[in-house]
């Protein structure tokens, strides 16, 4: 939904059948790349006059040639909301200070993007000199008194690079600071988060650091294993995914495997990104 320019929609003009010039005050937004219009609502406005102001918006934006509309709300003005949905608006997505709500308008085929389709998660894989990896066991979670020692996981950040995120989880829970290395590899799994799906990276990081602080309120305990013995963890073994990930990081232990390094570079819009590649430049 990136916005190629803005427009002043308050006021447009509209011809009366006596050829006068009426003038119809609209909505305020800005016009995107794709014929679409995106809404930003920050003042507070009565819903009866909101609804004029939305339905007029609407007929004019049609005779323009728009598809997708979208009306982001704000949880202050979330009185706006029923108006919105009767005019046939559907919700997009939530974050939480806001919600966004979408319409397509054309006659055309729908090709609104629908809402993000995954999340993104980190595990971090760190040893030592001594061949020993940093574990932990949760407080809460599926592996809550279980007594299976598992790598440090957590969730990326919005905005956050998977690079960035490993190194913060890993001092969030151990408290051991490190550096990112590689990524050694990645799953994808469906219906794992309230219907999402999620992507998975096991990530390498240098220990920077080697006492360790645990997380209270997340982390039962952390310690420095044996890479061998957390990989001959029953749990590790009966479960294909764990035991793969196990064999991977031997593999990693034992120099005979390569990940993926990341590369600093640029978008189109010029944004900073990573390109997590085997190919040295």
């Amino acid at each position: 939904m990136s916005c190629s320019s803005s427009i002043s929609m308050e006021i447009a003009d509209k011809e009366t059948s006596q050829d006068n010039i009426e003038q119809v005050e609209l909505l305020s937004g800005v016009y995107d790349h794709y014929d679409g219009v995106i809404v930003e609502m920050k003042e507070a406005m009565d819903p009866k006059e909101f609804g004029s102001l939305l339905r007029a918006s609407l007929s004019q934006w049609k005779q323009l040639g728009k598809r997708g509309i979208w009306i982001k709300l704000p949880i202050e003005l979330a009185n706006l909301i029923e108006v919105v949905v009767k005019e046939g608006f559907d919700f997009h997505h939530a974050e939480r200070n806001y919600l966004m709500l979408v319409r397509w308008i054309a006659e055309t085929t729908n090709s609104l993007p629908a809402n993000a389709s995954h999340r993104v998660g980190i595990g971090a894989f760190v040893m030592n000199s001594n061949r020993e990896l940093l574990v932990v066991q949760e407080l809460s979670g599926i592996f809550r008194g279980s007594g299976v020692w598992k790598l440090p996981t957590g969730v990326v950040n919005e905005g956050e690079d998977i690079c960035e995120a490993a190194i913060r989880e890993l001092k969030e829970e151990t408290g051991v600071d490190a550096e990112f290395v590689e990524v050694l590899a990645f799953r994808q799994s469906h219906a794992s988060y309230f219907t999402k799906s999620d992507l998975f990276f096991v990530c390498m990081l240098q220990p920077c650091s080697f006492d360790i602080q645990k997380q209270a309120s997340e982390i039962e305990a952390a310690k420095w294993m044996p890479i061998e013995e957390y990989a001959d963890q029953p749990f590790v073994k009966e479960n294909s995914g764990f035991d793969y990930v196990a064999k991977i990081c031997l593999a990693k232990a034992n120099d005979s495997y390569i990940g993926f390094s990341a590369k600093p570079a640029y978008s189109a819009s010029g944004k900073r990104t990573y390109i997590y590649s085997k190919l040295e430049i």
